[in-house]
């Protein structure tokens, strides 16, 4: 596939970013993924605070270019990367949330739809969590038993409750995986995230 020209502003926007970060240290797939997180959120706090690992930025490029299913928690991370193919499943979530909410009272739309996304896609998808940590503990909790394997989960929810520590659950569960330390994140820089793989994918393809 043939990738679109940069645009002079995006490309002004990286020489700016290059000028105020230095990004060497970081291997080349993680670079670009925290290359393109600090251009979405126009933050360079992120340089500190991402935990991206080679190896699951390369198992989340070989998994994008098998053309593997790509499901995020909301709407917004799925229109933010719709190139990559990405849907989210909150209708089939909202109808699943309706029956077990019977035995889980506390149960979220954006956590059952994770339950149909395992159902559909048991193993090999790429997960990507923007704006829901209970989305993302619901990840970690079918993996632990056996009913979830994604290729790589990007877990980069926002808030001040449970963002924080869903994604220290992530980190500690062993799958592979790209998240931050803290609180922030949100729907931009997870698709951010996504699309720096994607891209490179294409790239490699081309």
């Amino acid at each position: 596939m043939t990738l679109p020209p940069v645009h002079p502003i995006e490309a002004e926007s990286y020489r700016i970013l290059a000028s105020r970060v230095d990004l060497s240290a970081w291997p080349p797939l993680a670079r670009a993924v925290v290359a393109r997180v600090i251009h979405a959120a126009a933050d360079v706090g992120y340089a500190d605070t991402l935990v991206v690992d080679e190896t699951a930025c390369a198992a989340g490029v070989a998994a994008l270019r098998a053309g593997a299913p790509v499901v995020a928690d909301v709407d917004m991370v799925a229109v933010a990367s719709r190139r990559a193919g990405t849907r989210s499943l909150l209708v089939e979530g909202r109808a699943r949330a309706e029956v077990d909410r019977a035995a889980e009272p506390d149960l979220t739309v954006s956590a059952a739809a994770m339950r149909c996304a395992a159902e559909r896609w048991p193993t090999g998808a790429v997960v990507v969590v923007g704006n829901a940590p209970t989305a993302l503990r619901e990840v970690v909790r079918l993996a632990a038993g056996g009913r979830f394997a994604p290729a790589l989960v990007i877990g980069l929810p926002v808030g001040f409750v449970g963002a924080a520590e869903s994604k220290a659950e992530l980190r500690a569960s062993g799958l592979l995986a790209i998240s931050n330390v803290g609180e922030r994140g949100g729907s931009a820089v997870a698709a951010a995230a996504l699309n720096a793989l994607w891209r490179v994918s294409q790239e490699a393809t081309s």
